[in-house]
């Protein structure tokens, strides 16, 4: 009874180490704040990073598909891809079948940023020291999260 009394008492607690939303926001500080001189050292910030990330995967894609996939708005995604377009790693096409599509392409120099890019994964690992299972448990978790709180 002890247990489930404190438990009760922490969903409608309003002390700070008792809030889900800031050791999510602790975290994510943490983490970003990690990945900053690695990505400093390939010249990216770390939503650049996640664009990126993107393109090395699916090659090219949809402005619309990139902003779904990272869960941005066009307004937050445009300016990061002007600054990727203008360092040279990006292209940002009219698609010839739709015309109200563009497409957002590697250029051969954002290409060969892939295989700089590799270590950056394995270092960030590293620094979380968490086990696969406590990573595949963390990642299940975050997405259910996510999908719980996006969902009417």
């Amino acid at each position: 009874m002890g247990q489930n009394t404190r438990d009760d008492a922490a969903v409608g607690s309003l002390l700070l180490q008792d809030q889900l939303c800031f050791a999510l926001y602790a975290a994510s500080r943490a983490v970003t704040t990690r990945y900053r001189p690695l990505l400093d050292e390939l010249g990216l910030t770390y939503p650049q990073y996640l664009v990126m990330l993107v393109l090395w995967e699916q090659g090219s894609v949809s402005v619309r598909e990139l902003g779904t996939a990272l869960q941005l708005e066009s307004s937050t995604l445009s300016p990061l891809l002007k600054r990727l377009e203008a360092g040279g790693l990006i292209r940002r096409e009219r698609r010839a079948e739709d015309e109200r599509s563009v497409a957002v392409r590697l250029t051969p120099a954002g290409a060969d940023l892939q295989e700089k890019a590799r270590a950056v994964p394995l270092a960030i690992g590293e620094a979380m020291g968490l086990t696969p299972e406590q990573d595949a448990t963390a990642k299940h978790l975050l997405r259910l999260l996510t999908g719980n709180v996006t969902h009417d």
